[in-house]
């Protein structure tokens, strides 16, 4: 009865090239995800170098002022309706 018994390991077959890209790929896109999800939880400083220019404020106001000029382009005054009785 115990010579039945095969206590050998079970034979595994070795992992093609394709096996081991997707395990790898993987590994990177978890590392990946783990790093954009910690740059978010994680609060960076502000440089002082950003702060301390003052063609900063300047360049803020010039990109706001063509997109508050394209969205009241953009939006066309409703005719009214006389009201009919």
């Amino acid at each position: 009865m115990a010579s039945d018994l095969d206590f050998s390991p079970p034979e595994v077959p070795e992992p093609t090239f394709l096996e081991n890209l997707l395990r790898y790929g993987l590994f990177l896109g978890a590392i990946f995800q783990l790093i954009c999800v910690l740059a978010i939880i994680v609060p960076v400083p502000k440089s002082h170098e950003v702060e301390a220019e003052p063609s900063a404020p300047r360049s803020v106001e010039v990109t706001r002022k063509p997109k508050a000029a394209a969205l009241s382009a953009s939006k066309r005054p409703k005719k009214e309706a006389k009201k009919k009785r």
